[in-house]
């Protein structure tokens, strides 16, 4: 399993293979389990949000409380039904290794780079995800804030655009105003920690967090106002 802390409360964990994510769900999952091997250090309690990640690709998110610190990293108790987390792992994605599958893929690439600003602008609002997936990389805020507009966009792809380096004003502004987006952990996380954000926008967020993160802002944050404003809520509470 491979093991990356993505944010202070915030982790992804991959299985490499069919074993080892029956072996997880034999011995951990199946129980509402989880055992993670890292060297990252984390309170006892605390609440994590955990990206689960499955051979295939296949993707289960699960807020998670630290149970116990082992010697090689950490015991989690996590939400949600177990089998429909393993099932979601298990999920395999269709063939994609045809060659009329990567000419289809590359069709796409090509048609969506040769596209001018404008068209991908007006793309963006109606494009499915495979189109969004290259949108997404666009490093003009207009294509941004207009994939926004798109109503079949996932929280999963918000979250990806909270933590991007081309977030501005704007964009931040459309995702702190949508409570459907903000109600999600990994969204507020990404906006909380991304440098574009406004600084009055991450103060709001701050009261929303889970202590751990709170704490964890205090200690090490690179914003002083943010880190001054845990500070005080941690001695608040």
């Amino acid at each position: 399993m491979n093991v990356s802390r993505t944010a202070s409360a915030a982790f992804t964990a991959e299985f490499e293979s069919e074993e080892e994510l029956r072996e997880e769900q034999r011995t951990n999952l199946s129980m509402g389990g989880l055992r993670l091997t890292t060297s990252e250090t984390v309170a006892l309690n605390a609440t994590l949000l955990v990206t689960l990640r499955g051979p295939w690709g296949g993707e289960s998110f699960t807020r998670a409380t630290v149970v116990a610190i082992l010697p090689e990293g950490i015991a989690l108790s996590i939400d949600g039904n177990p089998d429909e987390h393993v099932a979601r792992l298990m999920a395999r994605p269709a063939d994609d290794s045809s060659d009329e599958t990567i000419e289809k893929k590359q069709n796409i690439w090509d048609r969506v780079r040769a596209l001018s600003q404008m068209e991908k602008i007006l793309l963006a609002v109606k494009a499915d995800r495979t189109e969004r997936a290259l949108l997404l990389q666009d490093n003009d805020p207009r294509v941004l804030l207009s994939i926004l507009r798109n109503p079949r966009l996932t929280v999963d792809e918000v979250a990806r655009l909270a933590k991007s380096s081309f977030l501005n004003f704007q964009i931040a502004d459309v995702i702190i105003k949508t409570t459907q987006w903000m109600s999600n952990l990994d969204v507020r996380l990404g906006l909380i920690h991304n440098a574009k954000t406004p600084p009055a926008y991450a103060l709001r967020i701050l009261p929303t967090l889970p202590e751990s993160e709170v704490r964890s802002i205090a200690r090490a944050g690179s914003n002083m106002q943010l880190k001054t404003a845990a500070l005080r809520q941690l001695q608040g509470r």
